[in-house]
């Protein structure tokens, strides 16, 4: 009975973050076009409010990836390559996660705007840092989610739809042409993620 309740929270759980997780991602994309708006995007409530909830849209990714590595009915290689896909937007999750707290600490601690473009170019000097925390790694966060989608979309197909990868593909594609459109990249990843709320994990 325990077990099954306990199930039952987690199921709930990660059911909510299918909707939270591109939502805050939203937000993030709103507070960062506000705060440039007013002319206050740099150190300073703006900045942290927005990357509060970058951090925060993130984290909630982090269920979603979960939720989605072990669909029912998906054995042999074809539940490898979901794993896979899934373990790709964890460690590129974790990447991200690193890049958040920078973003954070520097907003908190930097004076102004150039004492911000200063710290930051310490940060990235740093050997390994600009590929594992800037470029490359944080990359296979978006590609893990879009590979693990497309995999479900072939294997999965009732729950599935064929449309949801296309809009993951556009969410990236979006956010990746600039940050100005990552609320419309938020919403059609949230569009894309909402069919498959339920019934996925095994």
């Amino acid at each position: 009975m325990q077990i099954t309740e306990m199930t039952r929270r987690q199921n709930s759980s990660t059911t909510r973050a299918f909707l939270l997780a591109p939502a805050l991602m939203a937000g993030y994309g709103l507070v960062r076009l506000t705060g440039r708006a007013v002319g206050d995007y740099g150190p300073g409530v703006w900045w942290s409010a927005a990357h509060v909830l970058f951090l925060a849209g993130v984290l909630a990714f982090v269920p979603v990836f979960l939720g989605l590595r072990l669909p029912d009915g998906v054995r042999g290689g074809r539940r490898v390559a979901v794993r896979a896909a899934a373990g790709a937007g964890l460690l590129g999750a974790a990447a991200v996660v690193v890049q958040a707290v920078i973003d954070l600490v520097v907003g908190f601690v930097a004076a102004d705007d150039r004492a911000m473009s200063d710290m930051f170019e310490k940060v990235q000097d740093v050997p390994g840092v600009m590929p594992v925390v800037y470029t490359a790694v944080p990359m296979l966060f978006w590609l893990g989610l879009l590979a693990l989608v497309t995999l479900l979309a072939f294997f999965r197909r009732a729950e599935v739809p064929a449309r949801s990868p296309l809009l993951v593909l556009a969410g990236v594609v979006m956010m990746a042409m600039s940050l100005d459109l990552l609320t419309v990249g938020a919403l059609c990843i949230g569009l894309a993620l909402f069919p498959m709320r339920r019934g996925l994990p095994g």
